[in-house]
């Protein structure tokens, strides 16, 4: 019997080490793949004029291929979505978590969680159609497909995995920490910003990051709301044209293996290594607060 028990454990070990092994090699695949399709382009193109070109017109001769506008509109996107989202995201879960009652939790929450299952093409159309006309209204610009517009879609995405982690983070916080802080003089209000919020820094940490790795990879949002100009940002309300919509709207024209191919694969490896770099911080940052918060209690 013992010796069964310990078979089917072992079995069980290996198949869960069988399916961590096939995520990795998943992700050296499509790594693998990026850099195989990617690379190709700097034997006939300068690797600085790349990155920092101010022009990107493949159909051109000679072509420029110059990624700073796609760099610049998806990190300006992505900062002005996440400024957005991170308040609206961390005060939603510090409300259900320490003021909101159960009846209005279990309201509340579920509705949260289904903005997440939203398809992103449906937050598309809502700020084509209903957002970029009241923008261009409010503000009377030329038009409302702009940075602002892209921005305030991507902070609608993020909000919901924003909030639940902070949430989940927020509600492991020991319930001592709570009664010492109100025992010692402290209002409620006190005790969540000072207390409660500080201890779950680690969760928090990791749930901002998540919203930017989410923004920062979105495709048909910022594809149908951005603008889709290829140019450097002068204001929130100027048309931009992200690393993720240029690769959705140019990959079915580029021919095979050309040069225009090689330049949007190059791309999608900067747009992998960005997202990579997200996450590897909000690993760092759980990592650093968890051991700070572990110490000092």
């Amino acid at each position: 019997m013992h010796t069964q028990e310990s078979l089917r454990e072992s079995g069980i070990r290996w198949l869960l080490a069988g399916l961590a092994l096939s995520s990795l090699l998943a992700l050296f695949s499509i790594m693998l793949f990026l850099f195989v399709e990617g690379l190709p382009l700097f034997a006939s193109y300068n690797p600085l004029d790349f990155f920092f070109g101010a022009l990107w017109y493949p159909t051109a001769e000679p072509p420029e291929f110059g990624i700073f506008p796609l760099i610049a509109g998806s990190v300006s996107v992505t900062l002005l979505a996440t400024a957005i989202a991170v308040p609206l995201g961390v005060l939603t879960a510090a409300y259900l978590t320490e003021i909101a009652t159960s009846g209005v939790r279990r309201i509340v929450k579920p509705f949260i969680e289904l903005l997440a299952a939203l398809p992103s093409v449906v937050i598309g159309f809502f700020g084509m159609v209903v957002v970029a006309p009241f923008l261009q209204t409010i503000f009377d610009l030329n038009t409302g497909l702009n940075l602002f517009n892209a921005a305030l879609m991507l902070a609608f995405m993020s909000v919901p995995t924003i909030c639940s982690v902070a949430e989940d983070a927020i509600f492991a916080v020991p319930r001592a920490l709570r009664e010492a802080s109100l025992a010692l003089g402290a209002t409620a209000w006190e005790t969540t910003v000072k207390v409660v919020l500080p201890a779950a820094l680690s969760g928090i940490g990791t749930a901002v990051m998540l919203g930017m790795s989410r923004a920062i990879g979105e495709t048909m949002v910022v594809l149908m709301v951005a603008g889709g100009a290829a140019m450097l940002p002068g204001s929130v309300f100027d048309p931009v044209r992200p690393m993720p919509a240029s690769i959705a709207a140019e990959m079915a024209e580029a021919p095979f293996r050309g040069g225009h191919y090689h330049a949007l694969f190059a791309t999608g490896l900067v747009l992998f290594l960005f997202t990579l770099c997200c996450n590897m911080l909000a690993h760092h940052v759980s990592e650093k607060y968890k051991q700070t918060g572990s110490s000092s209690l």
